[in-house]
């Protein structure tokens, strides 16, 4: 097994429990990939159901990656693969769906080893949806594979965190990341350290950046935003936020919110370091000046506390009225001419 990959980037440990499992013939029957989102939880899973459902595998545990099922896999469209998920991130996903789940998890698997199951994010399922999935942790098929993934098992019920062998995964090193991506998408040096300081040492979410320049651009739009609302007026600021949220589907406007609210946390993270004597290496490396700008006539306390208010405003998220949401959060704003 010794130089054999699975070809991800950053999980090399979990890589090789999982086709020690395959190969000793110590399969679970239900795992939990954890960590943050766009660190490479499904891919790893699929990657995983590759292994023990490939028809042609190079070697034990080791999928070839092109044959029929590896490909349909791939592509999240294989018969015994079935996905269950929210209708969109961030949606709750309910019990229903959980049932219906279970009826195709009692069938035998059509045309592969083992009928495997992908829960996505299922930190998102209510607590009925999370009950009703304890029957089949309890009652295992024997052809049966669940491959939940969340962002904390914290948030998941104590009884499914604990019938499920748990992998928390980690961002990589931004350093280790960054010759990744020069290595694998022949990224220049500049582009390659700030998409992974950007990205937070997550893999998944570095390759969906390098993958689509409109993410970028995006997250650019979001940056000149949080510096534009430091000058503007409490009155300028509500008619901005009235911009993000009013008559909007709020499925879209949520959508569109979870990308500036990104950006502007990671924005004051980065004044708040750089307020400290020792700070480390900063997330936006091409806003350094105007970071500097701001942490210079910003108490460092007060960008811990915009901090604060950024993170309690993604756990409100799904619930809160968003515009007025946003406009308490903007008041404690500084006023700042950038």
């Amino acid at each position: 097994m010794t130089g054999m990959t699975w070809n991800l980037m950053g999980h090399d440990w979990a890589e090789e429990m999982l086709r020690q499992h395959i190969t000793t013939g110590q399969m679970r029957h239900a795992y939990l990939f954890s960590g943050p989102r766009g660190v490479g939880r499904r891919s790893l899973a699929l990657r995983f159901a590759q292994a023990i459902n490939c028809i042609q595998p190079t070697a034990p545990g080791q999928p070839c990656g092109e044959c029929r099922i590896c490909r349909q896999i791939e592509a999240m469209q294989q018969a015994d693969l079935n996905i269950l998920q929210s209708a969109q991130e961030g949606d709750t996903l309910k019990v229903e769906a959980v049932r219906e789940l279970q009826h195709m998890l009692s069938l035998a698997p059509y045309e592969s080893n083992y009928r495997v199951a992908l829960l996505l994010r299922f930190e998102e399922a209510n607590d009925s949806a999370q009950n009703a999935l304890l029957k089949t942790l309890e009652e295992p098929n024997a052809r049966v594979v669940l491959l939940v993934t969340a962002d904390d098992p914290e948030n998941l019920l104590p009884t499914i965190t604990s019938r499920c062998e748990l992998l928390r995964l980690r961002p990589m090193a931004p350093a280790a990341l960054s010759a990744e991506l020069q290595t694998r998408r022949s990224l220049e040096h500049v582009q390659a350290d700030l998409i992974a300081q950007i990205s937070g040492g997550r893999p998944g979410y570095a390759l969906r950046l390098v993958d689509t320049p409109d993410l970028l651009a995006e997250r650019q739009q979001a940056m000149q935003d949080c510096l534009n609302l430091l000058g503007l007026s409490r009155l300028e600021r509500m008619s901005f936020v009235e911009s993000l949220t009013k008559n909007r589907v709020r499925a879209e406007a949520k959508g569109d919110l979870r990308g500036e609210l990104t950006a502007w946390l990671s924005f004051w993270r980065d004044v708040m370091l750089a307020g400290l004597d020792n700070p480390t290496q900063l997330t936006n490396l091409d806003y350094q000046s105007e970071i500097q700008q701001v942490a210079a006539r910003t108490d460092t306390q007060a960008a811990a506390r915009l901090v604060a208010a950024l993170e309690h405003s993604f756990v409100r998220l799904n619930n809160a009225n968003l515009q007025v949401m946003l406009d308490n959060l903007l008041l404690d704003w500084p006023s700042l001419n950038m």
